[in-house]
């Protein structure tokens, strides 16, 4: 269990199809989980931002994504959109594998998403947002598509530094910077 590097663009592994896990509870699908946890939280040291990591994003091909939002964790094995709503929407998009980089994309609103955790068991989320948005992008990275393939707009990237001077954000997802009351 330790910190993986994280993959970069250019890397040729993030434009793979990731192979499915055949054996969930195995100790080399809890080592690989183990691994994106402690890569997710130093990342997220270091970049200030972060919610989720997929497998190939720490070199390993496989159909493992973790999140991990405030409280809440999951290890997602094999993880696949079955459903979306009729309604998208238009997000900034951020990624560990151009950290520097915002990505105009648009997203399914609603997403029905099935996985098996750890313990074999399957799951089913109904995602909606921010999740729904969160999920499509980690399982695209399973798929080989990166967030720049799905840019969308006249103007669809951005510095991240120059995008948050911009919107007056001091973290990112928007949290406002503190001002003085007058």
């Amino acid at each position: 269990m330790a910190p993986r590097r994280l993959r970069q663009l250019g890397d040729p592994i993030l434009r793979a199809r990731c192979e499915r896990v055949q054996s969930p509870k195995s100790a080399a699908t809890r080592l690989i989980a183990d691994d994106l946890r402690d890569t997710l939280r130093t990342a997220r040291k270091k970049y200030a931002m972060g919610r989720a990591v997929a497998a190939p994003q720490i070199g390993a091909p496989v159909r493992i994504v973790f999140v991990e939002l405030d409280k809440q964790r999951w290890t997602m094995i094999n993880p696949e959109i079955t459903d979306v709503g009729p309604e998208d929407f238009l997000v900034w998009d951020d990624c560990f594998s151009f950290p520097g980089l915002l990505v105009r994309v648009t997203r399914a609103y609603q997403a029905t998403l099935t996985y098996t955790d750890l313990k074999g068991k399957q799951h089913t989320m109904q995602l909606e947002g921010p999740m729904s948005e969160l999920l499509q992008h980690e399982i695209d990275h399973l798929d080989g598509i990166l967030a720049l393939d799905r840019a969308t707009g006249l103007d669809p990237f951005a510095f991240r530094s120059e995008w948050e001077k911009l919107h007056d954000v001091a973290e990112r997802y928007g949290a406002p910077k503190p001002r003085e009351i007058t």
